[in-house]
C-alpha cells in the first residue's frame, strides 16, 4: 500500500473498524470524520454500549500520548492520557503497514488501561505504541522487542469479551 495522508488513514481505519464490528453482528453508529473527541464509533450489542476510539496507522505504531508529554516524563504522560478516557471507551488499532491493497488491515481491540500498561512496559520511554518493534543496537533498549499481545487481535471472541467486561 502506498503512503497516503493521515486523514485518509483515519477515515479508512474507521471504515474497517465499523465493518468488522458489523461483521460480528454488532450495531455501529459512526461519527463522521476522523479524530473525533474521545471516540469515533458507538458499538452496541443488545443493551450494552461501548465508545470506540479508532486509530489508524501506516508506519507500525500509534502516537497516543505525545499531547500529554509537556512538562512531565513519559510515564506521567501515559497516566494523564489514561485519565482522559472513560470506562466505556475502548480502542480499535488499525494497521496498514505492509498490507497489500487487496488485503484487510491488521486490527486490535484494547482498553485504555491495557494500552497504558503496554506503554509503561515498553523498553524505551516513548509516546508511541508499537505493533512489533525490534530495538536497534543504538537504542537504549537495544536487542529487545515491543509487540502487541496476540489476545488484542480483533476477533469475534475479543469483541464479545469487551462487551461482557466493559459495556
Amino acid at each position: 500500500m502506498k503512503k497516503v495522508s493521515s486523514w485518509h488513514i483515519g477515515v479508512a481505519g474507521e471504515a474497517f473498524a465499523a465493518a468488522q464490528f458489523a461483521r460480528y453482528g454488532i450495531d455501529v453508529s459512526v461519527q463522521y470524520g476522523a479524530n473525533q473527541p474521545e471516540y469515533d464509533l458507538i458499538a452496541t450489542r443488545g443493551d450494552k454500549m461501548l465508545k470506540v476510539s479508532v486509530k489508524g496507522s501506516q508506519d507500525g505504531g500509534w502516537g497516543l500520548t505525545q499531547n500529554y508529554k509537556k512538562g512531565c516524563d513519559y510515564h506521567e504522560a501515559i497516566d494523564k492520557w489514561l485519565a482522559a478516557h472513560g470506562k466505556k471507551t475502548i480502542f480499535c488499532l488499525v494497521q496498514f503497514q505492509n498490507v497489500a491493497d487487496d488485503q484487510l488491515p491488521r486490527m486490535y481491540l484494547a482498553t485504555p488501561s491495557e494500552i497504558a500498561q503496554a506503554l509503561h512496559d515498553s523498553r524505551a520511554g516513548e509516546t508511541v505504541l508499537r505493533e512489533n518493534h525490534v530495538w536497534g543496537e543504538r537504542a537504549s533498549a537495544a536487542g529487545t522487542i515491543d509487540k502487541l499481545p496476540e489476545e488484542w487481535l480483533f476477533t469475534e471472541e475479543r469483541a464479545r469479551q469487551m462487551f461482557d467486561t466493559y459495556a
